[in-house]
């Protein structure tokens, strides 16, 4: 124990005369806590502002992406054709939407059937809107278009209809069994 005190004090000695020992002048701290409070202000600005300027960045590329999109999609067609396949997409989407609500164990095997079976028209429709790309629009391409379209729908609310008489059956058998 006393070989290490000696080195301590050792270090001590010979760093005697290199400590720092000046006084600092009356407004130093205050000087300090000035500065202290200037750097945390910026930081308070910048921190909101990179966010916007993320989030700006982020809006700018969905909006660039989603209108490249759309703009591929229909360019060769005429606007009464884009309207129509907007109309029927909305309202094939309305009824994809229902039936997926309807989602329950006894409903699972007629969802994944129906959910195969718009798959298959759905490649048929892509087929015809190639047609309808190569060769431009013709009577017989925009009535396959439109058979398309009316045959989803349709398949759509059949399998909604067949759904819901599945489910009233069954009420029906459960309030008749006491």
């Amino acid at each position: 124990m006393k070989k290490e005190n000696k080195k301590i004090d050792n270090l001590f000695q010979k760093l005697e005369h290199q400590w720092d020992i000046a006084e600092l002048e009356k407004d130093h701290s205050e000087r300090f806590l000035n500065k202290l409070n200037t750097k945390k202000q910026s930081k308070k600005y910048f921190f909101p502002l990179a966010i916007a300027a993320s989030i700006a960045i982020l809006l700018g590329i969905f909006v660039f992406y989603t209108s490249e999109v759309k703009s591929k999609e229909f360019q060769f067609a005429s606007k009464e054709t884009r309207q129509t396949d907007s109309i029927f997409s909305v309202i094939i989407q309305k009824e994809l939407n229902k039936i997926k609500e309807k989602k329950s164990p006894e409903n699972k095997k007629i969802i994944t059937d129906a959910l195969k079976q718009m798959k298959v028209l759905d490649k048929d429709y892509d087929k015809i809107l190639q047609e309808l790309k190569t060769n431009g629009e013709s009577k017989q391409i925009i009535y396959a278009m439109i058979s398309n379209l009316q045959t989803r729908i349709s398949f759509l609310q059949t399998v909604l209809q067949h759904i819901e008489e599945n489910e009233q059956s069954k009420q029906i058998h459960d309030e008749k069994t006491i």
